[in-house]
């Protein structure tokens, strides 16, 4: 096989001593992903390793790849991620995702924590409780997105001023004001999750604007594209380069 040193020593890093069965069954293939995954998508962006290991578990919820999610959960806290990051990021995919489909996720995430002598539950991360969360989630929203969400209150039908408002309240207010993960890394997952969702491009314009607003250039955004790329294919990653240069034009 001819997986370059820089890939192998990307691949121990994540998965020290790790004794891959399909480079016996499938040998070509593993070639070709090794290579492209752990050596050259990383030549590219200005992604650390640990962030780098976020927005890949954030997308792979996204896609509902439970068994590439575990690998990658192993990896991620091999190199550094912490408990309270990974619940977090399975956390933050419950707006985005639903329930239903982060579901099998949460399990997973505490039955590998509890294999690696993790106590649960941790230490909780809510800065809201139900008298507050519309409040916070509202300005926290319009600190993100500014003159967007009183636009977005003001057109919205009153048959449907109820969903808007379920927006500030959950999406904002229960989970976007957790610590545990600052909100530029959040609006990375979110990108994330969006992106390898597909056919959600009217709400991953919204948010590669809001991750602009909190501090993410289009250079990182591009990595994370370009990150992601091996795990969601090619027409997901296009579409969404496309919705940046819509966003952010060259």
């Amino acid at each position: 096989m001819r997986i370059s040193k820089t890939a192998e020593m990307n691949h121990e890093e994540l998965f020290p001593n790790h004794k891959s069965t399909l480079k016996v069954t499938d040998p070509e293939l593993i070639e070709v992903f090794d290579n492209f995954a752990f050596d050259e998508v990383l030549k590219f962006g200005n992604l650390d390793t640990k962030t780098r290991l976020k927005v890949i578990l954030a997308s792979l919820i996204a896609m509902q790849t439970l068994s590439e999610y575990k690998v990658m959960l192993g990896g991620a806290l091999n190199v550094g991620v912490t408990p309270i990051e990974v619940k977090e990021i399975v956390y933050q995919s419950v707006p985005y995702v639903g329930i239903a489909k982060a579901f099998d996720f949460i399990h997973a995430t505490n039955e590998i924590l509890e294999s690696r002598g993790v106590k649960l539950p941790l230490e909780g991360q809510s800065t809201t409780s139900p008298e507050t969360r519309y409040e916070k989630g509202l300005a926290l929203q319009k600190e993100m997105f500014g003159e967007m969400i009183d636009k977005m209150y003001k057109e919205s039908p009153e048959n449907q001023i109820h969903i808007q408002k379920y927006l500030s309240a959950n999406c904002f207010g229960d989970y976007y004001t957790r610590t545990g993960l600052d909100i530029k890394t959040r609006e990375l997952l979110t990108f994330s999750m969006i992106l390898s969702l597909g056919g959600c491009e009217p709400q991953l314009k919204g948010h590669i604007q809001g991750s602009v607003n909190v501090g993410n250039d289009k250079e990182t955004l591009l990595s994370v594209v370009t990150q992601l790329l091996p795990y969601v294919g090619y027409p997901r990653a296009l579409n969404a380069i496309r919705c940046l240069n819509d966003v952010i034009p060259e």
